[in-house]
């Protein structure tokens, strides 16, 4: 299954949003071609199941996904991975159609249905990146709940040589509430921190996708940790390609 509490159907207008998956254009529901009936070691969290006709892998490409909610750095940091690894970047918050940028502005937090064409959308953007011959891209997107973090996790189903990273920075509310209250011009308000964590489902251990980095501290000490285990990603499934 993709997630404890929803169906695998996501609700979407798919009237409106036609998403590009390489030179296919799908008008279904972004996880209406997802297999079905695997198994718990199979799930998208734990990555793409296999099948018995596999073929050589082709060397891996990645995606970082910075997560986390408003005022953890999802910004400062991506870029700074994306100095540090040398790969582009796409903040997430500019793909939001502008209903969602107006909804936020005046303080009303966005619902599952504001968020499922956003997803897709953002998702492949990051998969049109690597099909510049990119290695990677380093892409903003708060995937505050497992279900929305599913959605990005569909990429590895129609491209499995591509390895998915969610870099959640966490901390606690209290924190990041002070942080959003000092920013300037930006249409989050601090008050949309709370929402955020009322919606806020942390990822389980389950999810072997998550790396998970501690914003408490200062900004060279999370840089650091964050870069560390970023590297330690890429080395372990450097191993896991060679060994498969």
């Amino acid at each position: 299954m993709l997630s404890y509490d929803r169906p695998t159907h996501i609700p979407t207008d798919t009237t409106k949003t036609k998403v590009k998956m390489g030179q296919v254009n799908q008008t279904q529901s972004t996880v209406d071609h997802l297999p079905i009936n695997t198994s718990p070691s199979k799930t998208m969290a734990n990555g793409v199941a296999q099948t018995g006709n596999a073929q050589p892998a082709a060397p891996s490409r990645h995606i970082w996904l910075v997560t986390g909610p408003a005022g953890c750095g999802k910004s400062t940091i991506a870029k700074f991975l994306s100095e540090s690894l040398k790969l582009p970047f796409l903040e997430g918050d500019e793909f939001h159609p502008k209903a969602n940028v107006e909804k936020m502005a005046a303080g009303k937090p966005l619902n599952d249905a504001d968020r499922w064409d956003w997803l897709g959308i953002l998702r492949e953007a990051g998969v049109r990146e690597l099909e510049r011959d990119s290695q990677g891209v380093v892409i903003t997107c708060s995937a505050l709940k497992r279900k929305y973090r599913d959605v990005i996790r569909v990429a590895q189903v129609y491209h499995p040589d591509v390895k998915l990273h969610f870099i959640y920075l966490h901390a606690p509310e209290e924190v990041l509430v002070k942080r959003v209250a000092a920013r300037e011009n930006h249409y989050m308000g601090a008050s949309m921190v709370h929402s955020q964590f009322e919606d806020l489902e942390e990822p389980v251990p389950e999810e072997k996708d998550v790396i998970k980095v501690d914003v408490s501290g200062s900004l060279a000490e999370i840089e650091k940790e964050a870069l560390a285990k970023a590297e330690g990603a890429v080395r372990q499934g450097l191993v896991s390609d060679a060994s498969s």
